[in-house]
């Protein structure tokens, strides 16, 4: 969701395109008030001081209970949209790529809010993902994954 002449906070984030060993992509169910159910990939916004791949390895514990190195950023973005606490936002996107072989995800690290809106989280093969009704963010996620070296 965007708008022309909103003033908007700038918001550095770290996003995790986290793969398991079959090639499934990880993604969470968000259901906020103000707008219809989407996907997403795991990750958030920086805390002060943080670099990005230090957000994104906590971010991926904190979301995921995964404790793994983000490795490389694969990915960097620029993106604007109105966070689910409603506050519009200028984004400064970098993804990191990780392979797991865990395929239980723990969300006790979720925060209140999170644990609101983050209603689900499921593992999509990549027809999956192609299939699915209803929208994901980044949009272009299969074509994202299909670019990555597919033994990182």
């Amino acid at each position: 969701m965007s708008g022309e002449g909103i003033a908007r906070a700038l918001r550095p984030a770290a996003r995790i395109l986290l793969r398991d060993a079959a090639d499934r992509v990880l993604l969470f169910r968000f259901d906020p008030d103000d707008r219809p159910p989407f996907w997403c990939t795991p990750g958030g916004a920086l805390d002060p001081g943080e670099d990005y791949a230090t957000a994104a390895r906590r971010e991926l514990i904190e979301e995921t209970g995964i404790h793994a190195d983000p490795g490389p950023e694969v990915l960097q973005r620029d993106v604007e949209f109105i966070t689910i606490e409603g506050v519009p936002v200028s984004v400064d996107e970098r993804y990191f790529h990780v392979r797991t072989d865990a395929d239980a995800i723990d969300t006790a690290g979720h925060t209140a809010l999170e644990q609101r809106v983050m209603t689900r989280w499921r593992w999509f093969t990549p027809a999956e993902l192609v299939a699915l009704d209803e929208p994901y963010f980044p949009s272009d996620l299969s074509e994202i994954l299909a670019a990555l070296e597919p033994d990182l």
